[in-house]
């Protein structure tokens, strides 16, 4: 087995803020995200502003969620955050309205290049149209472009743009159908 020089790793030229801004966010995000306590959605969405992020009007973000850096992040109006999501921002992610992001979902915008000795990073923003729907646990990898109203299931991980109003499943995710959405609902 080769052994790797861990000092030829460099990624120096990746600044996502000052280290101050970073370090105080770190804090509020331990205070007020990263546990199992419930904070006021409406408190942590004015942290996120107060800390550069774009948020819309009655979003929900339930406990336990994780932000890395909240200047890079927008999310539109009436969105749900839930349970454990982890939003990896290394680059912008935008959440469009009425968007959905399940619980235990990851957006991550970060990766490396295996091919290079030096592993270098590689970071590229993901963007979630107004209605997108991210299952429970599904994984959305870096540069993911979520049309209107598409779906990505349960437990799946999408490397690709997604169509919109279509349902995506599986690793990697495929379309399996047409999203049909109704205008009538029925109350039992």
């Amino acid at each position: 087995m080769t052994k790797v020089d861990l000092k030829i790793f460099n990624n120096d030229w990746y600044r996502p803020g000052p280290y101050w801004k970073i370090g105080l966010w770190v804090l509020v995000s331990f205070l007020f995200f990263n546990h199992g306590l419930a904070v006021f959605s409406s408190f942590k969405c004015w942290l996120l502003k107060l800390f550069g992020a774009k948020v819309g009007i009655n979003v929900i973000i339930k406990p336990s969620v994780n932000i890395k850096y909240p200047w890079l992040l927008t999310i539109g109006d009436y969105t749900w955050i839930g349970e454990n999501v982890w939003i990896d921002n290394l680059a912008q992610v935008t959440i469009g309205s009425n968007a959905c992001i399940s619980q235990g979902a990851m957006l991550l915008t970060g990766n490396h290049d295996f091919s290079k000795s030096t592993f270098d990073l590689i970071v590229k923003g993901i963007v979630l149209e107004d209605g997108v729907w991210i299952g429970a646990k599904s994984i959305v990898c870096p540069g993911v472009y979520a049309s209107s109203h598409s779906i990505l299931t349960v437990q799946s991980v999408i490397t690709t743009d997604m169509a919109p109003y279509y349902i995506y499943k599986g690793n990697p995710a495929l379309p399996i159908k047409k999203r049909i959405i109704s205008n009538t609902s029925k109350i039992n």
